[in-house]
């Protein structure tokens, strides 16, 4: 581990300052070039009007001149036609100004143009680039364990440095044939439940974090495999009254007048487990219910009824069918509701059944009730399912 994390490190060293020294030298390239550019705009606008200047000057210049050889030729000729000559070097030597040049601006009000460059610069980048990085021998954080879920795993980590105060946390996951992590969680927990897991598949994890009023994240903790035996709860396809999402999971009550029980493809949930829901309300009816049974009905509208134990959307339990004195809170957007089961077993159980109890306790916005449920089979493994009345109820069960 230390010789492959060296190397790994080195590697990473390595292409992070050849990445930096392009970057740098595109930058100053591009500065460069921006320099470049405004001198030749201010060349380019300073000398137009001095060029402009320079062709007046040289075409009086050469004006005078033609004048002048006029002149002369007119003074040498003969006497018939002097006079014709100096007639009309009179005449256009009256109407060119010889006298009159353009305005020639001072010395001091042409541009001279120069480049001013603060050395400063390089002591700047000096002492942030010594700064530049660090090395650590061990991340602040680890994980530390794995909790196998139906489709899911839940993944903990802790911290193994006691002065690096965690401001937030990010965790990472792949699968171990994959070639690039991806982000699954950011936030302040230090658990967290990755859905969406192939049973029996590896799946490496890692997890960061970032300290209390800082940018950058930390080193990455040392990658560790995880995965699940548990296949994933699944909504039975076919209802009328629900649509379900691609991995069916998510069941979605539609506008269908249509109602009834929608159940589990098949008896997932085991005892020992925790059952959740996770659902977005719509119009409530006392009628509603989320809940385990031991066996699928058709017929039902509810599972407010025998073999079943279920909350309502306003809080109320039912066992086999009756209404428990104590109540939880109602169901809203966003909450779970969990249950969790254990076997407290009365009797000789057999194929022909037998006193069966389940210790069952259902959980519901920080509240939560814990009963006993007498059956009179063995049961291994449960059903669960959903009834709503109205649409917009959306449940998501892991």
């Amino acid at each position: 581990q230390i010789k492959e994390s060296a190397t790994l490190t080195r590697d990473v060293l390595e292409q992070h300052f050849s990445d930096l020294k392009g970057t740098l030298k595109k930058l100053l390239d591009e500065r460069l070039m921006s320099l470049l550019q405004e001198v030749d705009v201010i060349e380019q606008e300073s000398i137009k009007p001095l060029d402009e200047c320079q062709k007046l000057i040289e075409h009086g210049v050469s004006t005078a001149d033609d004048l002048l050889r006029e002149g002369e030729s007119a003074v040498d000729g003969d006497v018939g036609t002097q006079n014709e000559k100096l007639c009309n070097f009179t005449k256009k030597a009256l109407h060119i100004q010889l006298d009159s040049l353009p305005e020639v601006p001072s010395l001091v009000d042409v541009p001279c143009l120069s480049a001013q460059l603060d050395d400063c610069l390089l002591t700047v980048l000096k002492n942030q680039i010594f700064r530049h990085g660090t090395v650590a021998s061990r991340p602040p954080v680890q994980l530390e364990e794995f909790v196998e879920k139906p489709g899911g795993i839940l993944v903990r980590w802790c911290k193994v440095d006691d002065d690096f105060i965690a401001q937030d946390y990010r965790l990472q996951y792949r699968k171990s044939t994959a070639s690039h992590f991806e982000d699954v969680y950011v936030g302040s927990e230090t658990e967290f439940i990755v859905l969406h897991i192939d049973p029996h598949v590896d799946y490496q994890f890692r997890v960061c974090a970032r300290g209390d009023g800082r940018q950058e994240w930390s080193p990455w903790s040392v990658p560790q495999l995880g995965r699940t035996t548990l296949v994933p709860h699944e909504w039975t396809t076919g209802l009328e009254g629900y649509s379900l999402s691609s991995r069916r999971n998510i069941a979605l009550r539609n506008d269908s007048q249509s109602c009834g029980v929608l159940y589990s493809k098949a008896p997932t949930y085991f005892c020992g487990q925790t059952l959740t829901f996770r659902q977005t309300v719509g119009q409530p009816d006392r009628r509603d219910s989320l809940g385990v049974c031991v066996e699928q009905r058709n017929g039902y509208d509810s599972l407010q009824r025998d073999k079943a134990v279920c909350i309502s959307t306003n809080g109320a339990v039912f066992v086999n069918g009756k209404e428990m004195t104590n109540q939880l809170p109602a169901v809203t957007s966003g909450s779970t509701v969990t249950f969790d089961m254990e076997v407290v077993q009365l009797g000789p159980c057999s194929n022909e059944g037998g006193n069966f109890k389940l210790r069952v306790t259902i959980s519901s916005n920080n509240r939560e009730v814990v009963f006993d449920w007498v059956l009179d089979q063995c049961c291994g493994s449960l059903y669960f399912g959903c009834s709503f009345s109205y649409p917009g109820w959306k449940v998501l069960v892991f």
